[in-house]
């Protein structure tokens, strides 16, 4: 497993960069890691980041589009709007979690 350092913090992480250790993750991080991408994080990011922490842990998954959608109430619309060009892949990144397994 590759390591790398984040915000001064030794992270474990995949070939594509995502964390591999749900408890690693810490909002500072995801400062970082939202900003590596071009992300500025505001409220309505942040509402989407924690949905998709809390849903992990239950599902054993990171949730797709549709269920974060569905689920977490948040608009397709929005989520592209948030987080524009494959808004599923940026959220797992931002949130510490591994890339969704399907695009919806």
């Amino acid at each position: 497993m590759t390591t790398a350092i984040i915000n001064g913090t030794q992270v474990h992480v995949n070939e594509e960069g995502f964390l591999t250790n749900y408890d690693e993750w810490n909002e500072e991080i995801a400062k970082v890691l939202a900003a590596n991408i071009g992300i500025d994080l505001t409220d309505e990011h942040w509402k989407v980041i924690r949905f998709l922490r809390d849903d992990f842990p239950t599902q054993g998954e990171t949730a797709t589009i549709r269920r974060t959608s569905t689920v977490g109430g948040f608009d397709i619309k929005q989520l592209f709007a948030l987080f524009p060009q494959k808004p599923a892949k940026k959220m797992a990144y931002i949130a510490g979690l591994p890339k969704p397994r399907g695009c919806v």
